[in-house]
């Protein structure tokens, strides 16, 4: 027998905490390697983690509610497995953010201060999110314990406190009606502010007195993302290079398969993989592309992980990660896409599809976008943004002459670090995707 470590798993890039929600096992059972354990929490994402090994839970170090760094221990495990003296994580995992509603009133404060670290007065627990979701839209305490929640255990998830909103909406517009019309009266800035503070529960808001202004504080994974952004920017002196191709044939492939795929797989055929697809290929010709810096050092990644950037219902985007993506064929591609997309907006990723990419692709096209300029992932060097696919009228060339036509066109936008890809790869490229693009097998089955 020996006693071996379990230590909060690393929950995707720059991510260097996580939040415990609720442990699952308690000290004396056993466990099976990758069995859930305990649940945990990041700013974008929260999740059960895995067991790295078999054995009995010994003991448990950090409780619920608990804030614990990555790679610091928050179990001790009993097996039987030897690892050769080191103690294992595998698993990878996000949280959500810790941040609280402003008590309105002296009766409240008690009851937020029992879940300030996610717990609520009836000993469950609140998502980070939801925190965050109830802090931004001002619900109070006593509101956010009598919303009914269709999680696990009966836990409150963003999708229950968004439906909680939408029934909040009429009595909100009404309040806020006549606030306004009140304002509209005022006559000294005291006055304006005892106004407000009728409507925010005690609470002013940070806006101009003339109407034409609102500060809105950022929430913490506003901050985060601001952040990772300057920090990239930062780093990567970044240079984009734009390219427009004719898809139409592709078009015309897609709206032929799409019905098919759709009534055989039961998911539908979007244009993500495709371009997925051709992005994989060009990286296998261009592998200096596929590349991460460390100090002078420059890494060749063998894999080839493409993160694809998805858009959350709250506006904020996660960046799944299709891991080996040259081993799928069209349909696993397709099949791949849908599933992490959707799992994405559901906050079911499992912590390692979350880390790992070495390239990625940004859809912008799904806004109605043409184009971007998309900012790096790091640590890798390049990020490609695919925009609309838009009818124009066109040059064809042909034996006969050059004819105009109308044709399906759409602009791709590469993004890369000038540190290690100079403008002739990173030209060369965005052409070469472009290029396996417009000459798409239309044989191709899916």
């Amino acid at each position: 027998m020996s006693q071996l470590e379990m230590v909060m798993p690393k929950m995707g890039e720059s991510v260097m905490e996580g939040t415990i929600l609720k442990w699952l096992k308690q000290v004396g059972d056993s466990i099976e390697q990758d069995e859930s354990v305990l649940e945990v929490a990041t700013d974008k994402v929260d999740t059960d983690v895995p067991a790295p090994f078999s054995g009995v839970l010994k003991q448990i170090l950090a409780n619920e509610g608990d804030v614990v760094e990555v790679d610091k221990p928050i179990a001790i495990i009993e097996t039987t497995e030897t690892f050769n003296g080191e103690s294992h994580n595998e698993h990878e995992d996000e949280p959500e953010e810790q941040e609280l509603v402003v008590a309105n009133s002296e009766a409240q404060v008690e009851a937020i201060s029992n879940y300030q670290n996610g717990e609520s007065a009836n000993n469950g627990f609140y998502s980070p999110l939801v925190m965050n979701i109830a802090k931004t839209e001002k619900i109070t305490a006593t509101e956010l314990e009598k919303i009914k929640g269709t999680g696990k255990d009966n836990r409150l998830t963003k999708k229950d406190i968004l439906s909680y909103l939408d029934t909040r909406t009429d009595a909100t517009v009404a309040s806020k009606k006549t606030v306004a019309a009140k304002a509209a009266n005022i006559t000294s800035p005291i006055e304006a502010t005892n106004i407000t503070n009728s409507f925010s529960g005690g609470q002013a808001q940070s806006q101009s007195l003339n109407g034409h202004q609102e500060i809105i504080e950022m929430d913490r994974m506003r901050k985060m993302i601001a952040d990772r952004m300057v920090e990239s920017k930062r780093i990567s002196p970044h240079v984009t290079s734009f390219v427009e191709a004719d898809v139409t044939d592709l078009v015309k492939w897609r709206d032929k398969h799409k019905n098919e795929f759709k009534k055989r797989e039961g998911s539908s055929l979007t244009y993500t993989p495709i371009f997925i697809q051709a992005i994989v290929k060009a990286l296998k010709e261009y592998p200096l592309v596929n590349i991460s810096v460390d100090g002078s050092k420059i890494i060749v990644k063998k894999e080839i992980n493409i993160g694809m950037a998805v858009a959350l219902p709250s506006g904020n985007l996660i960046v799944p990660v299709i891991r080996n993506a040259d081993y799928y064929n069209l349909t696993g591609l397709a099949l791949k896409v849908n599933d992490l997309a959707e799992r994405a907006r559901t906050n079911q990723l499992k912590p390692d599809e979350l880390t790992g990419g070495t390239y990625t692709i940004s859809n912008v096209g799904t806004f109605g976008n043409v184009m971007g300029t998309p900012i790096i992932v790091q640590p890798q060097v390049a990020i490609m943004a695919i925009g609309a696919i838009k009818k124009k009228p066109a040059v064809i060339e042909t034996d006969k002459g050059d004819f105009i036509g109308i044709r399906n066109m759409m602009f791709l936008s590469h993004s890369y670090d000038h540190r290690v890809v100079d403008g002739s790869l990173g030209g060369m490229f965005v052409r070469k995707v472009a290029d396996y693009l417009e000459n798409f097998d239309t044989d191709q089955q899916v």
